[in-house]
């Protein structure tokens, strides 16, 4: 996150990352007036839309970035919120390379292989990749790393921030506030993949090697808004044996969270151990599998109009 709280969202914030393609879109261009890569290098990011989705397929390297670029042959991705902003100047990381040719872009990932897409340029800042194998669009839409919002994107996707590293340990506790269950708790696991909403805890002492943990509890959370403030979110834990314990979550940085107990008045600070780069499922005994985590639907997906023109 290229810093916190340095400017409140931009006033396109509020359409920004909002726009569906449901309505009536600018017809697409058939003649572009400049070439595909021209097109593709107009802007600097390209924000994957992902509700915006239409068709019932995936395609895994999309599925996982929040933003992609395409720089001189080289495809970048920001699949982290951790250093969003900051990792590779803004672009995020080399994850393959790419050929635009009549457009058509063919991408070869490093680790999901070679994809194909049509382009459909819908209107002036966003363009249309049509994967004709699995019958699925995603929808991009384009930046400059000077006028894109980076502090949105990490704190509308604040559940994955939780989910980048392997545990996140206590290093505060204010003097002021009443003894509470949650002062035991030491460590704090957020688990990726799944249904996206799994915790775990552990009462271990501060210090211990994050291979080492015991997590003697296993539960649900819940990340929620703030109505008027986009930098302050709410954390519920569900401890089935002493209830729920509400939180006010603030970000200090990008390895370090805040966490206020309204019922207590305690708060807490809790540092990030173990970054994930690429985003790995972790298991509940806390074991690290191949599978990759990928971004999640808010909505309902969509039958895809768009017709495979590859075969006629």
């Amino acid at each position: 996150m290229k810093t916190i709280k340095l400017l409140f969202a931009f006033a396109l914030t509020a359409t920004l990352f909002t726009s569906c393609y449901t309505e009536v879109r600018v017809d697409d261009f058939d003649e572009p007036a400049i070439s595909l890569n021209q097109l593709l290098s107009s802007y600097e990011l390209w924000y994957v839309d992902i509700n915006a989705t239409k068709g019932f397929g995936e395609t895994p390297f999309l599925q996982k970035a929040f933003t992609v670029s395409f720089r001189g042959g080289v495809v970048y991705a920001n699949n982290n919120i951790v250093g969003l902003g900051n990792n590779g100047n803004g672009f995020g990381i080399d994850v393959g390379e790419y050929d635009a040719y009549d457009m058509i872009l063919d991408v070869h990932h490093d680790i999901d292989g070679f994809s194909t897409f049509d382009i459909y340029q819908i209107d002036g800042n966003t363009i249309e990749l049509y994967n004709p194998n699995n019958d699925t669009s995603y929808f991009l839409d384009g930046y400059q790393r000077s006028n894109f919002d980076y502090d949105f994107v990490f704190y509308d996707n604040i559940h994955y921030f939780l989910q980048e590293y392997e545990a996140w340990e206590k290093v505060y506790t204010s003097e002021f506030g009443a003894i509470n269950e949650f002062d035991n708790e030491n460590f704090l696991q957020f688990l990726p993949g799944g249904n996206d909403s799994t915790f775990q805890s552990s009462q271990d002492d501060i210090g211990t090697n994050v291979n080492n943990l015991i997590w003697d509890y296993t539960g649900v959370y819940g990340v929620g808004d703030v109505t008027n403030d986009m930098y302050l979110k709410t954390l519920t834990l569900d401890y089935d044996f002493f209830d729920n314990e509400f939180f006010e979550l603030t970000v200090i940085d990008d390895g370090t969270i805040e966490l206020y107990h309204p019922t207590s008045e305690t708060v807490y600070e809790f540092k990030g151990r173990g970054y994930i780069q690429y985003l790995k499922i972790t298991d509940a005994k806390g074991k690290t599998t191949t599978v990759e985590k990928k971004r999640k639907f808010k909505k309902e997906k969509k039958d895809n109009p768009r017709e495979n023109t590859r075969n006629k």
